[in-house]
């Protein structure tokens, strides 16, 4: 009788725990992982053993690993294949993105050129056409670098005449890149191809040459290895490579993890920018039009970051956040550029300052809780005026030559699709260049801002933009977006996928979180180093905003993140797995404890500190890394971590190992995918054919595991449990 009755309970609990199972995902599809072994790594930090059992994956070179890359590629490939609206979603992001995408002109010499695509264009072409005749030519079509579209164009530079151009291209999204030199006129090579360049821009210096940054090539795979000193070198044409001469980075007294290189547009001055770390920046002048004149130091620390706007002259106009968390423009004579004798041009003021030049003119843009405010100011130092812009969102833009007639600037926010603008900079008018005749309808839809609390009891902001009459029942199908770090600001812009996303009756997320630039230095440190818990923390609270105010709830709400965003998900879903239905990281920077030792990764130090730095530092990283955070025995979300084979920047290793880690551990039946682009990188450069396969299995995965049949857009969709 008692054995019959513990069977019964046995049982009971054994189907209570299936139908429940079966509830939190009717769409659940058996999945069988590919095995991944383990081996006996330890490393040691501070008398602390800390096991390694996925190390052998960060070989990217071996076959090993290809083999795992292909396995697991096999299972996600089958489990999206068995979404039944996957399809639907790729053609109707197709069919959005149909549609032609111009850039503003710039001219270059006897000619104007812009970028254009005619809509499913894998790389966007250059086209121009000669001045006084609207006849467009094709000057360089990147699709025709390569068959699949994988080598893209990574910038085009023109000589000071315009009769001569430099421009990078990248295979399989590698940062590292090669640079090919044209004559303008007949668009024909001029000499042999530079190679081996990455992390770079192209400067020329008049028609003689350029200058550009690289490492030297990396023992080992070219992809993973460690690069740790940059320089910046001089290439005269018609010269081999192997003659360009060392400008700055090649002694141990000028070793540093980036180096940049840029001419005034006048010729006139080189400037160089040294920097350890992402952020903070060294800064030296050399005056070109002085013969073997030699280089001077401006400032000689990283504590801040300056930058040479423009000089008119011999006076130099620079934007630096010393002294000034929120920046300032400042003016100095290049006679003694030194800080002491710097001169206050646009103060700094409670709201982020960045600037272009246009037309004679100085833009300064305000960034207001994320949305942009412009003010036109002339060289002596007096406000013009404010720009009058379409609406709230982000405005981008306002650069260009000294001797341009009209600026051209961009206008979007995240239900308005970017139109570009002219702006007379005489008398303010402005008037549209291109609006796309994209088949999407902005008033259909609305975007607001709200303020939260985080944990800590700090204000942050979020705009949240979904279709108009959407319920707020706590049941729609949200994405919570941010990245949080790196200064880098989240401010509103238009997305073709995420359009496709509303129009399901989805919910667009994107709090502004500490680490970012939104409010200067201060926010951006708030989320560094010992302080990054605040990042995940704000995150957090912005998905518990979502659910107390009933736009949607745990089972309908995925998060979404790219490098250091890839991070900010990682984090979140290893310290609340409760907290969301479905997570996306992408690109991510997973192992906090080895990120520093692959490519170029030690310089984001600024931002996270090193497992090297003391052993506060290292319990610090290892409390919130995601690849040391997968437990035994929890059920995390639905989860496609997505990279790319040819990510030399995060390396893929970081995703490997996290996965291996999930598909391990993971309790019940929510799937742990890997999605691994071939011959792709950290996504600049990628294909749009490869960009929408993307967008249809991270919206389909999304959504199946949010347990729809159909899509949402579809009445009676829901799978009611």
């Amino acid at each position: 009788m008692k054995k019959l009755a513990l069977a019964v309970v046995i049982l009971t609990t054994i189907t209570a725990c299936k139908n429940e199972n079966e509830l939190r995902n009717p769409n659940a599809i058996a999945v069988t992982y590919p095995e991944t072994k383990t081996v006996d790594t330890v490393d040691t930090y501070f008398g602390e053993e800390v096991k390694d059992p996925y190390r052998w994956l960060e070989d990217d070179r071996s076959e090993e690993t290809g083999a795992w890359v292909k396995a697991q590629n096999e299972v996600t490939s089958n489990y999206l294949e068995q979404i039944p609206y996957r399809q639907e979603l790729k053609d109707r992001l197709e069919e959005i993105w149909n549609y032609e995408k111009i850039s503003a002109p710039f001219v270059e010499g006897d000619y104007t050129y812009f970028y254009k695509n005619d809509g499913l264009q894998n790389q966007s072409v250059i086209y121009r056409k000669k001045t006084g005749n609207d006849n467009e030519e094709v000057f360089l079509d990147p699709n025709t670098f390569s068959k699949d579209g994988t080598i893209s164009l990574g910038g085009l530079n023109f000589s000071k005449s315009g009769k001569l151009a430099a421009y990078s291209i990248s295979e399989g999204g590698s940062d590292w890149r090669k640079v090919i030199v044209i004559d303008a006129e007949n668009k024909k090579q001029i000499e042999d191809t530079i190679v081996d360049v990455k992390f770079s821009g192209i400067s020329w210096k008049e028609n003689e040459g350029f200058y550009y940054s690289s490492y030297d090539k990396p023992k080992g795979s070219e992809l993973s290895a460690k690069t740790d000193q940059h320089k910046l070198f001089y290439h005269k044409l018609g010269t081999s490579q192997k003659q360009d001469q060392l400008i700055y980075g090649g002694t141990p007294e000028q070793k540093h993890r980036y180096v940049s290189g840029s001419v005034t547009e006048d010729g006139n001055y080189l400037f160089i920018y040294p920097r350890s770390s992402t952020s903070g920046t060294k800064l030296l002048m050399q005056n070109l039009s002085q013969p073997n004149s030699k280089m001077v130091t401006i400032l000689d620390n990283s504590d801040t970051d300056t930058g040479v706007i423009e000089n008119v002259g011999t006076t130099l106009y620079l934007i630096t956040n010393k002294n000034a968390p929120n920046q300032k423009v400042v003016t100095v004579d290049a006679s003694n550029p030194n800080p002491e004798n710097w001169k206050d041009f646009i103060p700094e003021t409670e709201n982020v300052l960045s600037v272009s030049t246009s037309s004679g003119y100085i833009f300064a843009s305000y960034m207001v809780d994320a949305v942009s405010k412009v003010k036109q100011y002339d060289y002596d130092g007096n406000l013009v005026r404010e720009i009058e812009l379409p609406g709230v969102g982000s405005a981008g833009g306002f650069g260009g030559k000294k001797e341009d007639e009209i600026v051209y600037y961009s206008f979007s926010n995240y239900i308005t699709p970017s139109t570009i603008y002219t702006l007379d900079p005489k008398n303010g008018a402005s008037e549209v260049y291109k609006k796309p005749a994209i088949n999407f309808n902005a008033d259909d839809f609305e975007s607001k801002q709200v303020f939260y609390t985080s944990k800590d009891g700090t204000k942050v902001p979020m705009i949240i933009s979904y279709k108009k009459g959407v319920e707020l029942n706590g049941k729609n199908p949200t994405i919570l977006y941010s990245y949080g770090g790196f200064n880098i600001s989240m401010t509103p812009g238009f997305s073709i996928a995420n359009a496709v996303w509303m129009e399901q009756g989805g919910v667009y997320a994107v709090p502004n979180i500490r680490g970012g630039g939104e409010y200067g230095k201060k926010w951006h440190d708030a989320g560094t180093k010992m302080e990054k818990q605040n990042v995940f923390d704000d995150f957090i609270a912005a998905a518990e905003y979502l659910i107390d105010n009933n736009y949607t709830s745990s089972d309908y709400l995925a998060i979404r993140g790219g490098s250091n965003g890839g991070l900010l998900v990682g984090a979140t879903m290893t310290q609340r797995p409760d907290l969301m239905r479905v997570a996306l990281p992408a690109v991510g920077v997973l192992d906090m404890l080895r990120y520093h030792t692959f490519t170029s990764g030690a310089g984001w130090a600024y931002d996270y500190g090193t497992s090297e730095d003391n052993k506060e530092m290292f319990d610090y990283l290892k409390a919130y890394s995601p690849v040391h955070n997968v437990k035994e025995g929890v059920e995390y979300p639905a989860t496609l971590i997505t990279t790319g084979d040819h990510d030399d920047r995060v390396v893929p290793a970081h995703s490997f190992k996290f996965a291996a880690e999930l598909q391990s551990k993971q309790s019940g039946t929510n799937p742990t995918l890997i999605r691994i682009e071939t011959d792709a990188g950290h996504g600049a450069g990628t294909p749009v054919s490869k960009t929408i396969e993307q967008y249809a299995d991270i919206f389909g995965f999304t959504l199946y595991n949010m347990g729809y049949k159909v899509l949402p857009n579809k009445t009676n969709s829901k799978v009611k449990g």
